[in-house]
C-alpha cells in the first residue's frame, strides 16, 4: 500500500511540473506575439484572442515542428492559389503542402486575410469581436479544422489566459496595464524578476558592462519558462542571479566572447546581479512585431532584450541616441519599413534623451503628466481615466475638436 501511495505521489508531482512548464511556454507565446495579434485585429477585424488561441493550438505554444520550419503559425495549407514558399508536414496525410513565411508576422497577416477574403468565412465578421465562442464555433462550422474538439480547445485557451484581454485592448476598452492584475490571478506560482534602471543612473548603452548602474529589481510581467527557448526566434535563456557567464557558454557550447557580443555585454563583473534574459544566438535585426510599447520602469537595453533585437538598430529605427530614456506608453519601433512609413505618415516617435532633474523642472511642471494616445482611445475615455472633464483636456491641450492620432502627446494637469 506504501509503496502504491509513492508512486501515486510522484506521478502527481510529474504532472504538476509537466503542467507548469506548459503553462509558461503557452505564456511565453502570448507574450512573443500578443501586439501582433492586436494589430492584426485593428488592421482585419480578426479577434485577437481568437487569434492567440489558434496559434497556441495550431502550433503546440510554438513548439510544433511546423512551425519550427515554416514559420506557419495557423496550420494554412498550400491549396492552389499559393505561390510562395513551402513545406511539407504530416497532417491529416502524409507529406502535405503547408505555406511557409520567412517570419511570424506574416504568418499572422496572411491567417487575417484568409479568413477576411474567404466567402466561407464571411459571416464571422458580422460577429461581435467579443464574442468568442461565436467565432471558434464558426471557424469550426466552416471548416477551418477537422479536429473535432477544436472549438472546445480554442474557448479554453481564451478562457484559460484570458486572451479576450487583447480583442479589449484592440478596441480601446483596456489598456496594456489590465495585464497585470491578470497575471497576479493567474500565474501565481511562476515569478521571475526584471530589471529596473532609474532614469538619472546614466547607465551607458554603448556595449553596457554586465552589472553598470542597475540596483532595483522587481517581479517581472512576463513570464518565461524554464531553460532554452526563444523570443524573435533567437534562442534565449532566463540566467538567474549569481549566474556565471562564463559558465552559461559553458553549457550551452558557446564561445564566451561571443555571449557578451550577442548580449552587447563589456567584459567585467562576470556573475549577472539580477535574473536577466541571456541571448545564445544573435539577435535579429528586427523585432517580430512593429513596435513595442514602453512598460513602466524599461530603458531601451531592456526592450532589446525582451524583443530579440540588436540595440544598435532599435535605437537607429527610432533615431535615438545611445542614452535615449523612453516614457512608459510611448511607442518604440522595431522594424524599419514601420519606423519609415511612421516618419511618412508625420508621426511622431514619442521618445526623448536622457535628462535631469533641473531640466525636467524647467520643462515640465511638477504636477503634469504625459498621456500617449493608444490606439482607439477617445478624449471622453481618457478624460475618464485621469478623472478630468472633456472640456479641461481639450482646454489645455489647445484642441479644436475631438478628433485624436495614436501616439498624439497630451497633458495632464493634477491637481
Amino acid at each position: 500500500m506504501r509503496k502504491n501511495a509513492i508512486i501515486i505521489l510522484v506521478a502527481g508531482i510529474i504532472i504538476s511540473v509537466t503542467a507548469s512548464a506548459q503553462n509558461a511556454t503557452i505564456i511565453q507565446y502570448i507574450n512573443t506575439y500578443k501586439f501582433i495579434a492586436i494589430k492584426e485585429m485593428q488592421r482585419s477585424g480578426v479577434p485577437a484572442s481568437i487569434k492567440l488561441a489558434q496559434g497556441i493550438l495550431e502550433t503546440q505554444a510554438g513548439t510544433s515542428d511546423l512551425v519550427q520550419r515554416s514559420n506557419n503559425h495557423f496550420g494554412i495549407k498550400c491549396k492552389s492559389t499559393w505561390a510562395g514558399d513551402k513545406v511539407y508536414h504530416d497532417d491529416d496525410e502524409s507529406g502535405e503542402c503547408f505555406r511557409a513565411y520567412s517570419n511570424a508576422a506574416d504568418s499572422y497577416k496572411d491567417h487575417s486575410d484568409f479568413l477576411r477574403n474567404s466567402a466561407r468565412y464571411a459571416f464571422l465578421f458580422n460577429l461581435d469581436p467579443e464574442d468568442y465562442e461565436g467565432w471558434a464555433k464558426g471557424l469550426k462550422k466552416a471548416g477551418y479544422a477537422t479536429n473535432p474538439k477544436y472549438t472546445q480547445q480554442v474557448i479554453k485557451y481564451i478562457e484559460d489566459y484570458n486572451l479576450n484581454l487583447y480583442t479589449l485592448i484592440a478596441l480601446g476598452k483596456k489598456s496594456m496595464q489590465d495585464e497585470d492584475a491578470m497575471y497576479a490571478a493567474n500565474n501565481p506560482v511562476i515569478i521571475p524578476q526584471v530589471i529596473t534602471v532609474n532614469a538619472a543612473s546614466n547607465k551607458s548603452y554603448t556595449k553596457p558592462a554586465v552589472n553598470q548602474a542597475i540596483k532595483d529589481v522587481k517581479p517581472l510581467k512576463t513570464v518565461y519558462p524554464q531553460g532554452e527557448f526563444r523570443i524573435n526566434e533567437t534562442k534565449v535563456i532566463l540566467a538567474p542571479a549569481g549566474s556565471s557567464l562564463l559558465a552559461i557558454a559553458d553549457e550551452y557550447n558557446v564561445k564566451y566572447k561571443h555571449l557578451l557580443d550577442f548580449n552587447e555585454f563589456e567584459e567585467g563583473d562576470d556573475v549577472l546581479d539580477y535574473d536577466q534574459l541571456i541571448f545564445l544566438q544573435r539577435k535579429r535585426k528586427q523585432g517580430a512585431a512593429d513596435f513595442h510599447i514602453v512598460q513602466p520602469g524599461e530603458d531601451m537595453y531592456d526592450i532589446a532584450q525582451a524583443e530579440g533585437i540588436r540595440l544598435d538598430n532599435l535605437l537607429k529605427y527610432n533615431n535615438l541616441e545611445a542614452d535615449a530614456v523612453p516614457q512608459e506608453g510611448q511607442k518604440v519601433y522595431l522594424q524599419k519599413d514601420a519606423a519609415n512609413q511612421a516618419f511618412a505618415n508625420g508621426e511622431k516617435i514619442l521618445l526623448q534623451t536622457a535628462f535631469n532633474t533641473a531640466d525636467v523642472q524647467l520643462t515640465t511642471p511638477s504636477n503634469t503628466t504625459k498621456h500617449i494616445v493608444l490606439s482607439k482611445e477617445t478624449l471622453y475615455s481618457i478624460a475618464k481615466k485621469y478623472a478630468v472633464g472633456v472640456d479641461q483636456l481639450k482646454s489645455w491641450n489647445s484642441l479644436q475638436g475631438n478628433d485624436l492620432k495614436p501616439g498624439q502627446e497630451l497633458l495632464i494637469y493634477k491637481n
